[in-house]
Protein backbone atom coordinates (compact mmCIF):
# COMPACT_ATOMS: atom_id res chain seq x y z
CA UNK A 1 0.00 0.00 0.00
CA UNK A 2 1.24 3.90 -0.57
CA UNK A 3 -0.44 7.38 0.88
CA UNK A 4 -1.02 9.42 -1.64
CA UNK A 5 -2.00 13.24 -0.77
CA UNK A 6 -5.07 14.58 -3.21
CA UNK A 7 -4.89 18.70 -3.09
CA UNK A 8 -7.65 20.54 -4.38
CA UNK A 9 -7.01 23.31 -6.64
CA UNK A 10 -9.36 26.17 -8.21
CA UNK A 11 -10.78 29.96 -8.34
CA UNK A 12 -11.82 30.84 -4.63
CA UNK A 13 -14.38 33.52 -6.45
CA UNK A 14 -16.10 30.87 -8.26
CA UNK A 15 -16.24 28.61 -5.20
CA UNK A 16 -17.59 31.28 -3.21
CA UNK A 17 -19.93 32.39 -6.04
CA UNK A 18 -20.95 28.80 -6.68
CA UNK A 19 -24.66 27.76 -7.95
CA UNK A 20 -26.23 25.52 -5.28
CA UNK A 21 -26.97 22.98 -8.46
CA UNK A 22 -22.48 23.22 -8.81
CA UNK A 23 -22.19 22.95 -4.93
CA UNK A 24 -24.31 19.82 -5.35
CA UNK A 25 -23.30 18.39 -8.16
CA UNK A 26 -19.23 19.08 -6.46
CA UNK A 27 -20.81 17.57 -2.75
CA UNK A 28 -21.91 14.69 -5.06
CA UNK A 29 -18.61 14.05 -5.95
CA UNK A 30 -17.19 13.98 -3.08
CA UNK A 31 -19.76 11.33 -1.75
CA UNK A 32 -18.83 9.18 -4.09
CA UNK A 33 -15.30 9.27 -3.40
CA UNK A 34 -15.72 9.03 0.29
CA UNK A 35 -18.06 5.87 -0.97
CA UNK A 36 -15.47 4.35 -3.12
CA UNK A 37 -12.37 5.06 -0.89
CA UNK A 38 -13.75 3.89 2.25
CA UNK A 39 -11.09 3.25 5.08
CA UNK A 40 -8.72 4.15 2.55
CA UNK A 41 -8.70 8.01 3.90
CA UNK A 42 -6.54 8.40 6.64
CA UNK A 43 -7.14 11.91 6.53
CA UNK A 44 -9.59 15.33 4.37
CA UNK A 45 -9.83 18.62 5.08
CA UNK A 46 -11.77 21.37 3.36
CA UNK A 47 -9.89 25.07 3.89
CA UNK A 48 -11.41 28.01 4.94
CA UNK A 49 -10.67 31.26 2.61
CA UNK A 50 -7.28 32.41 1.77
CA UNK A 51 -7.94 36.01 4.06
CA UNK A 52 -8.33 33.63 6.95
CA UNK A 53 -4.69 32.16 6.38
CA UNK A 54 -1.62 33.37 8.19
CA UNK A 55 1.87 33.10 6.72
CA UNK A 56 5.16 32.31 8.62
CA UNK A 57 8.23 33.68 7.25
CA UNK A 58 12.01 33.97 7.52
CA UNK A 59 12.80 36.83 10.29
CA UNK A 60 16.33 38.12 11.30
CA UNK A 61 15.71 36.90 14.49
CA UNK A 62 12.21 34.93 14.43
CA UNK A 63 9.77 34.16 12.10
CA UNK A 64 7.74 37.02 10.40
CA UNK A 65 3.96 36.55 10.82
CA UNK A 66 1.83 37.48 7.92
CA UNK A 67 -1.79 37.66 7.42
CA UNK A 68 -2.45 35.75 4.23
CA UNK A 69 -1.40 32.87 2.26
CA UNK A 70 2.50 32.23 0.77
CA UNK A 71 1.67 33.79 -2.28
CA UNK A 72 -1.14 35.69 -4.26
CA UNK A 73 -2.94 33.23 -7.10
CA UNK A 74 -5.99 32.72 -8.98
CA UNK A 75 -6.68 28.95 -8.16
CA UNK A 76 -5.92 28.32 -4.17
CA UNK A 77 -5.75 25.13 -2.30
CA UNK A 78 -9.85 24.35 -0.97
CA UNK A 79 -9.32 20.98 0.29
CA UNK A 80 -7.20 17.49 0.32
CA UNK A 81 -7.35 14.40 1.42
CA UNK A 82 -4.67 11.45 2.57
CA UNK A 83 -5.35 8.13 1.02
CA UNK A 84 -3.53 4.61 1.63
CA UNK A 85 -4.28 2.64 -1.91
CA UNK A 86 -2.61 -0.08 -3.81
CA UNK A 87 -0.65 2.32 -6.22
CA UNK A 88 -0.95 5.35 -8.22
CA UNK A 89 -3.62 4.01 -10.60
CA UNK A 90 -5.94 3.67 -7.37
CA UNK A 91 -5.26 7.23 -6.34
CA UNK A 92 -6.12 8.35 -9.91
CA UNK A 93 -9.23 7.00 -10.41
CA UNK A 94 -10.73 8.00 -6.74
CA UNK A 95 -9.28 11.55 -7.58
CA UNK A 96 -11.17 11.00 -10.73
CA UNK A 97 -14.88 11.13 -8.52
CA UNK A 98 -14.19 14.49 -7.60
CA UNK A 99 -16.46 17.36 -9.12
CA UNK A 100 -13.95 19.65 -9.44
CA UNK A 101 -11.95 17.68 -12.19
CA UNK A 102 -14.94 18.47 -13.92
CA UNK A 103 -15.08 22.01 -13.41
CA UNK A 104 -13.42 24.72 -15.57
CA UNK A 105 -11.70 26.49 -12.97
CA UNK A 106 -10.44 23.53 -10.99
CA UNK A 107 -7.88 21.00 -10.80
CA UNK A 108 -7.39 17.90 -8.57
CA UNK A 109 -3.30 17.06 -7.46
CA UNK A 110 -2.69 13.78 -6.92
CA UNK A 111 1.26 13.28 -4.96
CA UNK A 112 2.77 10.35 -3.36
CA UNK A 113 3.73 10.89 0.20
CA UNK A 114 7.65 9.46 1.13
CA UNK A 115 7.47 6.70 3.32
CA UNK A 116 10.20 7.14 6.21
CA UNK A 117 9.80 4.26 7.59
CA UNK A 118 10.88 2.17 4.49
CA UNK A 119 14.70 0.97 4.32
CA UNK A 120 17.29 3.59 4.13
CA UNK A 121 14.77 6.56 4.97
CA UNK A 122 15.44 8.06 8.38
CA UNK A 123 12.24 8.03 10.55
CA UNK A 124 11.24 12.14 11.39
Amino acid sequence: MAQYLILIYGDEARWEAASDAELRQIDDGHRAFRARAGSAVLASGELKPTRTATTLRPGAERPLVTDGPFVETKEVLGGFYVIDVADLDAALELAGLLGEVRQDHSGVQVQPLVDHGSPGRPSP
